[in-house]
């Protein structure tokens, strides 16, 4: 595995190879370009080929609700979604609430 860095030639003498993501900083959601290069025995070298890759969110986000245990009849309550998360890389834009009626 190979960790990529913008402009960086990583050399190998593999016709593949993975691309390693670090957890902690893995490439953006969008579209990434990676370039090839090939030397043959005689040392020239060929002209460049790309490819784009899209990194694309994938994951499901995690929904979270809150809400108080108990609360007073005809009285007002907060339902809470504000610790719901994507570790897929994206972001809650959009909290749908239902009311699924009594309990049983």
């Amino acid at each position: 595995m190979a960790r990529f860095t913008v402009n960086a030639p990583v050399e190998t003498d593999q016709p593949t190879i993975a691309v390693d993501q670090d957890p902690a900083a893995p490439l953006v959601v969008g579209r990434h370009r990676f370039r090839l290069e090939v030397v043959d025995d005689s040392g020239n070298r060929s002209l460049p080929d790309e490819v784009v890759v899209i990194v694309a969110d994938t994951e499901r986000p995690t929904a979270v609700l809150r809400a108080p245990a108990s609360v007073s009849a005809g009285r007002a309550f907060t339902l809470d979604g504000s610790r719901s998360f994507d570790v897929g890389g994206g972001k809650v834009k959009q909290y749908v609430f239902t009311y699924l009626g009594p309990a049983t």
